[in-house]
This record gives structure tokens, C-alpha cells and sequence, in this order.
């Protein structure tokens, strides 16, 4: 995340996304308008379809807005964290808005072609087409450039739909033309193919909306941001366990953990985690909300060799994909670390099977392994 996306607040925000939107839903209503002429007029199929395309486009942009300004209301007791997940609902919809649309036309096209009718366009109707080409073609740049300015996926992808919509308008402008000079009709043809990619774009969005919900993986490059800011700091040897939670664009929470010195006060620690706090989150605009401790003696020669032939021992191993957090307790013979296991793994034999064989390796020892999960690079 750049600092020109940091420096853009909340509501200018959201008065550039209703601003863009706006243009979006006038440009597409126009659109639709006139290509729902043309189509009727010169009996084609393909034009009408490509104009119920730019009305659920239109429709899309409506419902952004009105998830933008939902999303947009202040935390309350009920929802501290804030509304922003709304957007994410929002964008279902306007996901279910497009599937219905790709239904639609594509039961048309196939009545088309099940019982054919014959296409007429005038060189006003070729005009049109051509111009609406065109103010797809640069609504779509427009809608996209503003959307990557505030950081803002719907936008991205209203303006990306955009531009996807010019080449299937050119597509219908290509049918128009081989229609006019050899009057060959291919409109039923390429209004299936129309549907087909309405469908498509809709699935995609829907996945995509989904996965959001669901929570995906932390961003690596992120993810690897955040632990060098942490690990740079005077102190800390290492930070692991970054696990973020979105809660709108733009909203992000998170906790970690962070290996310092077995000598550091209380006061030390405090002091400490107050400054990362506030640098990552200067950074990077993610509130880290909680930050665990594991602590490390490596003053102590044996306590280092023993962690070494231990991190030898657990990383043999496939499933093992980091071993951190350790510590080793000379006085009381016991030794503590955590192992991130791979997905792909059974958690309960990988733990047993790491349990049998460092005990093995140190058999005075009483051996305390904590599983983590793989959920950032």
C-alpha cells in the first residue's frame, strides 16, 4: 500500500467511489437506451442483449453505492468493529444481478436460433454501435484509474467489466457489419457467446466476493512488510503467527507474536509494543490489536545448541514448514517451541510423530510443542 492510498480518508473515500459511480450509472442508462432502440428497431438479438448488459451494469453501480454509504456508518455497540463488510454483501448481489442477466440472455439467444429472424441495421444503428464502443472503452480506464487510487476493488472491477464489455461490443458491432454488407446473420450465434462471458464474469465475481467473506490468506507481500517493520525493531529477533482480519477495504486487524530476550522488564516490553503498534500501523493502516511474547535465552550456550539440533530434528520433515518461539529451561528440564504444520497434514500424528522424536533426541527434557497453523508467509 502506497502513502498516496494512506493519505485518502474514509469519506473522501467514499465520495470518490458514489462520484465515479454516479458517472458510471449515467453512461450506462444512455448506453442501454440506446442500444435497446437500435436493437428493436433492427431486429437484433445481439444488440438487445448488449444493452440488458449495460442496465445490469448501471444497476451494479447503484447498489456499490449504496453498499459504500452502508459501510461507510460510524462502529456502533452492536457492530464495534464497524459496517464495512457490507461492501462485500454488496458486491454478492451485484454478482447475482450479473448471473441472472447471463441466464437471461442466454435462453433468448437460444430461442433466437431455435426460430431465426433476420437482422436489419441502418448506418445510423453501425454509428451507435461504434460510439458506444467507444465510451465503454474510456469509462472503463476512468472507472479503473479511480478505483486503484482509493484502493477500492469494486470500483477495479466496475471499470475492468468495463472494458470487457467494449470488446464484446465490438464483437456485436463485427456481427452488425457482417449482417449489412452479406447478409449473413450470426446474431443469435454471438449473443450465446455474449451470455456465456456475462456468466462467467458473474461466477468469478461471486468467487471472488466469497473468498472474501470466507477470510483468505494474508497478502505475503504484506505479510512480509509487517515482520520486518516488527523485527527490525531494537529487541526482537523474529515475529510469527501474523494473523490479519479484514473487516471492510481498507480495515484491517491484526495480532502477531514476537521472539524478544528472556531480560527484558516488563516496562522494556510494554514501551516496546507500543512503538511496533504504532509503526505498523503507520505503514501499513493495520491496527495490530494484540501482540504475544515468546521469549528467548540465548545467552545460555546450551539452551542455543539445543534449539539448533531441534529445529534440525522438526524441519527434517515435510509438514514442518517453521519452528520458532523456543525456549529451553536448563534449571527445570523442559523445553517449549511452536511448529507451523502444512495444511495437507494430519495435526495430531505430525505433533505425536515431532513429540516421540525430539524427546528421543533429549530424553531429560519434558517437551511442550504448540501447532500453528500455516495462515502467512
Amino acid at each position: 500500500m502506497d502513502n498516496a492510498k494512506r493519505q485518502i480518508t474514509p469519506g473522501e473515500r467514499d465520495k470518490v467511489i458514489v462520484q465515479t459511480s454516479v458517472i458510471g450509472i449515467v453512461t450506462n442508462v444512455a448506453l442501454a437506451g440506446f442500444k435497446a432502440a437500435v436493437g428493436l428497431l433492427a431486429n437484433s438479438i445481439a444488440v438487445l442483449l448488449d444493452a440488458v448488459n449495460n442496465f445490469s451494469d448501471a444497476l451494479s453501480s447503484v447498489i456499490t453505492i449504496i453498499g459504500a454509504k452502508l459501510a461507510g456508518k460510524a462502529p456502533t455497540k452492536k457492530h464495534p468493529l464497524g459496517y464495512g463488510r457490507i461492501e462485500y454483501l454488496s458486491a454478492l448481489i451485484v454478482s447475482a444481478i450479473v448471473l441472472y442477466a447471463g441466464v437471461t440472455s442466454l435462453v433468448e439467444s437460444v430461442k433466437k436460433i431455435i426460430t431465426p429472424e433476420e437482422a436489419d441495421y441502418s448506418i445510423l444503428s453501425l454509428v451507435i454501435i461504434a460510439v458506444a464502443v467507444v465510451v465503454k472503452l474510456i469509462l472503463g480506464l476512468y472507472v479503473r484509474r479511480r478505483g486503484k487510487a482509493v484502493d477500492s476493488t469494486a470500483l477495479v472491477a466496475s471499470g475492468s467489466d468495463a472494458l470487457f464489455d467494449a470488446i464484446l461490443s465490438t464483437s456485436v458491432l463485427a456481427c452488425a457489419l457482417v449482417a449489412r454488407f452479406t447478409g449473413l446473420s450470426l446474431e443469435a450465434y454471438v449473443g450465446v457467446v455474449i451470455s456465456i462471458f456475462i456468466l462467467r464474469a458473474g461466477f468469478g465475481m461471486m468467487a471472488e466476493t466469497v473468498s472474501d467473506i470466507l477470510g483468505q490468506r494474508t497478502d505475503a507481500d504484506t505479510a512480509k512488510e509487517v515482520k520486518s517493520i516488527l523485527s527490525s525493531l531494537p529487541g526482537v529477533r523474529g515475529a510469527y503467527d501474523l494473523v490479519l482480519n479484514n473487516y471492510g477495504p481498507n480495515k484491517n486487524y491484526g495480532s502477531v507474536h514476537i521472539e524478544v530476550p528472556a531480560s527484558m522488564t516488563a516496562e522494556e516490553i510494554d514501551r516496546l509494543t507500543r512503538r511496533a503498534e504504532t509503526e505498523v500501523y503507520r505503514a501499513t493502516g493495520i491496527v495490530l490489536t494484540g501482540i504475544g511474547i515468546y521469549s528467548f535465552n540465548e545467552e545460555n550456550g546450551d539452551a542455543a545448541s539445543i534449539r539448533e539440533r531441534v529445529k534440525e530434528i522438526v524441519l527434517a520433515h515435510e509438514f514442518a514448514l517453521q519452528t520458532h518461539g523456543f525456549y529451553a529451561d536448563a534449571a527445570s528440564k523442559e523445553m517449549r517451541f511452536d511448529v507451523v504444520i502444512a495444511f495437507d497434514t494430519d495435526r495430531a500424528e505430525a505433533l505425536a510423530t515431532l513429540s516421540k522424536e525430539v524427546s528421543e533426541a533429549f530424553p531429560d527434557y519434558t517437551v511442550r510443542i504448540t501447532p500453528d497453523v500455516d495462515v502467512s508467509d
